[in-house]
């Protein structure tokens, strides 16, 4: 879905980054743009950075840099002992941003709380389809549409949520961006309105930066909330200066016009740390990334046809002509710093004569297929168009002839989740939270078939252990049931798993705060700069 227009400004970026100069400003030249604003229906990092993690908060918090969580907009929690129920008790005192076009008049409560989850389950709410192909992917993919039972409003500053089963998961979700909580107020404002998805482009509130205007693929500008709950921060202007290609984001840093840039080329990072002008962080990513066949579609149905398409990838090539020195093989769909990881299973090995044999075997000859890659860079996958030429050749070398496609990124996200999507989809997961569930269920569960399941994969012997899993709460015994479904995914194959990568994250000497985060959020609270 494209974003509609927000504010449109006759500002230019120049000029709002000129603008801003007097102020302590701080820009951070992002990789794309967001599908909206509202993070609740997207699933990209780049759109929850210019949403959730500058303008919302939700109940409980990731720790900066940590996968550990902390009190949010609740300031505790407790999970009743039949594991069915898990009640909020909310900060009091927090308000809502005042921009152009809202003025709250009271301060955040439990209405809040109840609105922000309920509109992406009760699907006869007005804004469970409030505009044009929305989704709430997260939601149900998740499990939370079918764990949650009902939410009750006990007073103004505490919410219940009663379950319909035990879930050890659940908690883990309550930090991820679907779980933002938006003003009731404000959305009862565009409702009487009849301006319902100006919520996706006008964003409201209660979070460290105010948002204020929207330049498609340009740029983006928030100031400080004077009155956020945990103070105001340091810097006064955020930027996020729109730059998709890698090269320019580079000109741009070391020319001091961008203050941070994310997912620098490769080939470029040992240069960028030879300046002196600028760190240069680097750290394990929390990923993986793979490509999904529609498993739903001939000859992708078969696995003996899986398992031979992934004989015939040369990943090694890949990790060292597309990640040079930043990446290593992936063979499970979790990565190995998981506590669910099983270090046991064997990856694919490259063997392209045994994959011709096996696809002729399978009676597949004279196949054609496209492989979709993806526009931009993502932390998992630092060049897919490249990534995808080299799967192109390997596959031809065994007979398949491969189109690559690729379009606009928003787009990409949409049409790749159909489940009749052709052909094989480039594409990756940075973890939303520790939990192994976020990567096993999110990505491969039955739940998320037609949304996060790209490989539209539903397997019930594996969805069975993965379900077991999340009403099991000793890590011990979840732990040896995601092994086990770990093995049926690789017999099974709805993936070949490429690589899982290092995430750098350069910026100048003058940024300070700055905390590299496991989860692959950039979030810029208690973020300084020096002059």
């Amino acid at each position: 879905m494209k974003l509609m227009k927000a504010l449109l400004t006759a500002t230019a970026m120049t000029f709002a980054i000129a603008g801003a100069a007097e102020a302590k400003t701080l820009v951070y030249c992002s990789e794309g743009s967001p599908e909206g604003f509202d993070p609740a229906p997207w699933t990209a990092g780049t759109s929850f950075d210019a949403s959730s993690r500058a303008i919302y908060n939700r109940l409980i918090e990731f720790a900066p840099g940590s996968t550990e969580t902390q009190p949010g907009l609740a300031e505790s929690w407790e999970t009743s002992d039949d594991g069915m129920e898990i009640t909020f008790h909310l900060r009091q005192g927090v308000k809502f941003h005042t921009t152009p076009w809202f003025t709250p008049t009271r301060e955040f409560n439990a209405d809040d709380v109840i609105f922000s989850f309920q509109r992406q389950q009760d699907k006869s709410s007005p804004w469970y389809e409030y505009t044009a192909g929305i989704a709430w992917e997260y939601f149900d993919s998740t499990g939370m549409a079918s764990a949650v039972k009902e939410i009750v409003r006990v007073d103004d500053h505490t919410v219940k949520f009663v379950l319909t089963r035990a879930d050890a998961t659940i908690l883990a979700t309550f930090p991820m961006d679907f779980a933002s909580i938006m003003s009731k107020e404000y959305a009862d404002q565009l409702d009487a309105a009849g301006t319902r998805e100006r919520l996706n482009t006008q964003p409201v509130g209660t979070g460290a930066f105010t948002f204020v205007d929207y330049q498609q693929d340009a740029v983006i500008r928030y100031q400080a909330f004077a009155d956020y709950w945990d103070g105001k921060q340091p810097i006064d202007d955020l930027i996020f200066a729109i730059t998709v290609d890698p090269g320019v984001r580079q000109q741009k840093l070391v020319a001091g016009e961008c203050d941070i840039i994310p997912y620098p080329n490769p080939a470029d990072i040992e240069g960028l740390k030879g300046n002196s002008n600028l760190t240069v962080m680097q750290q394990e990513g929390f990923n993986i990334g793979y490509l999904a066949y529609n498993t739903r579609q001939a000859p992708f149905d078969k696995p003996e046809v899986r398992r031979a398409l992934n004989k015939a990838i040369n990943k090694q090539a890949i990790i060292d002509a597309v990640f040079q020195g930043t990446g290593q093989a992936a063979v499970a769909p979790i990565p190995p710093t998981s506590w669910g990881y099983n270090d046991a299973l064997v990856d694919d090995p490259y063997d392209p004569e045994a994959a011709k044999a096996e696809l002729e075997a399978a009676g597949v000859t004279g196949l054609k297929m496209k492989v979709w890659a993806m526009p931009v860079q993502r932390p998992y996958n630092p060049n897919a168009r490249r990534m995808a030429e080299l799967i192109q050749a390997d596959f031809a070398a065994v007979g398949v002839e491969v189109e690559i496609v690729s379009m606009e990124w928003g787009e990409y996200l949409a049409q790749s989740s159909s489940v009749d999507r052709d052909g094989a989809v480039l594409l990756g997961w940075t973890g939303d939270n520790a939990d192994p569930d976020n990567f096993l269920s999110v990505l491969l569960g039955c739940d998320g078939v037609g949304a996060n399941n790209r490989a539209q994969w539903c397997h019930q012997p594996y969805e069975d252990l993965i379900q077991k899993a999340k009403v099991t709460f000793d890590e011990a015994e979840r732990k040896a049931l995601y092994d086990e479904a770990q093995v049926i995914f690789k017999e099974e194959a709805p993936w070949a798993t490429i690589a899982h990568s290092i995430v750098t994250m350069p910026m100048r000497n003058t940024v300070q705060n700055f905390q590299q985060d496991p989860l692959g959020i950039h979030r810029f609270v208690g973020v300084d700069k020096s002059e």
